[in-house]
């Protein structure tokens, strides 16, 4: 109940900073409460332009590991599907003929009681400790319990490329190159990791929501202000319908001039039955009574996706960001789309991977299978492909090993 409770009211602030205008019509209360974290927002722009400084002058150190370093990142909190585009940069990567292994902080894994964290920190064994290997490249080691959601997802998808968990992104860096003979790293949201230095910036813009509000946290939904756009390489506009993008791609080369932009979208595949797995056509969806479920940032695309392929809609179950489901919860949520008359339960994959195990099932559960298509600058992104995966590369530095 508790947690409950918290995510509703993560729900609720996440609605009044995530876009421009949502905080309009509120109470007194409500209006000093955003006064309160604009003054916040403030305070944590200035910590993140100093830290920014701080790389770019020398005072604190970039870590660089001799082989090839690509970040994938974002300027906003959540959202921009991420994910699917880690996933076919790592693919193609590796059909190239490239060792790759993804490196990821792990978001709400599983965690050490508070005391042994503490304890940790001030001795510095999370130093010492090696990373979580969540794939070695050939097998998958541990379950989304233990790696995080995301992490999980990728390994499972990618058979042949390493993930790796953990928030010291230089120490699993190292690890991936000594102990699993990796020559490729992909910075799974890297853009405000700066101890590590890419070769290669990506940044993903959400066309249907770029930078919210255009404040900086936790006023708005950005990590760091918009002009720091400036430091990337390439830019994926993601959700995008090859239309509408003109005024984004303005805003952008207001800040960067040099970054190559292709626009993507996220594209429906298949069902999967989250029990059985077997597969469906999405043709299943027509003239379906259906259930959504989702613990996703932006849910409302995932539901439209549903609706475009010709189902009904009866109810929408809506939990925060990388929810972790409980057995009576499931079930819950199973009966109620019994007794609506759902035919189904749709899912994200984000979210399958997050359910408990299941012994019965009233009403099928099903994910949405989602990946990258590219809409514009499909050509640049093979040469780009190309260029990164038949670069001769250079002698590893030696890693200290962990």
């Amino acid at each position: 109940m508790k947690r409950n409770r918290l995510e509703q009211v993560e729900k609720r602030l996440v609605a009044l900073i995530e876009r421009k205008g949502a905080d309009q019509g509120h109470g007194r209360l409500t209006r000093w409460l955003l006064l309160f974290l604009k003054a916040l927002s403030r305070l944590y722009r200035s910590i993140i332009q100093l830290r920014l400084w701080c790389y770019t002058h020398g005072i604190m150190r970039h870590h660089t590991l001799g082989c090839q370093v690509i970040s994938v990142g974002n300027l906003t909190v959540g959202g921009t599907g991420k994910t699917p585009v880690v996933e076919i940069f790592a693919r193609e990567l590796e059909r190239a003929g490239r060792r790759v292994a993804i490196l990821s902080r792990g978001y709400k894994k599983s965690k050490p009681p508070p005391l042994k964290r503490l304890t940790n920190t001030l001795t510095l064994a999370e130093k010492r400790e090696p990373p979580r290997v969540v794939s070695n490249g050939s097998e998958l080691l541990l379950d989304s319990y233990m790696s995080g959601d995301e992490p999980y997802m990728l390994a499972s998808n990618l058979p042949n490329v390493a993930v790796l968990v953990d928030r010291d992104r230089v120490k699993s860096g190292r690890y991936a190159i000594n102990r699993l003979n990796c020559d490729t790293l992909i910075l799974d949201d890297g853009f405000q990791y700066l101890s590590l230095k890419p070769r290669v910036q990506i940044v993903l813009v959400d066309m249907t929501n770029p930078f919210g509000n255009e404040n900086v946290l936790p006023r708005g939904i950005l990590r760091e202000p918009v002009k720091n756009i400036r430091r990337a390489d390439f830019i994926f506009i993601t959700k995008s319908d090859g239309l509408r993008s003109a005024p984004i791609i303005e805003q952008i080369r207001k800040y960067n001039q040099h970054a190559e932009i292709l626009e993507c979208r996220h594209c429906p595949r298949y069902l999967k039955n989250v029990i059985t797995a077997e597969q469906a056509d999405l043709s299943f969806l027509q003239g379906r009574k259906v259930a959504a479920l989702s613990g996703i940032a932006a849910p409302d695309g995932f539901e439209k996706s549903i609706e475009a392929f010709g189902a009904t809609l009866l109810e929408r179950f809506r939990f925060a960001d990388h929810h972790r489901y409980r057995q009576q919860e499931m079930l819950d949520i199973i009966n109620a789309a019994a007794k609506a008359g759902a035919d189904a339960i749709i899912t994200t994959e984000k979210d399958a991977v997050r359910f408990p195990r299941l012994s019965r099932c009233d009403v099928p559960i099903l994910f949405l299978r989602v990946d990258i298509e590219i809409l514009t600058g499909e050509d640049n992104f093979q040469q780009w492909i190309e260029r990164i995966c038949f670069r001769q590369p250079q002698k590893p530095v030696e890693a200290t090993a962990i």
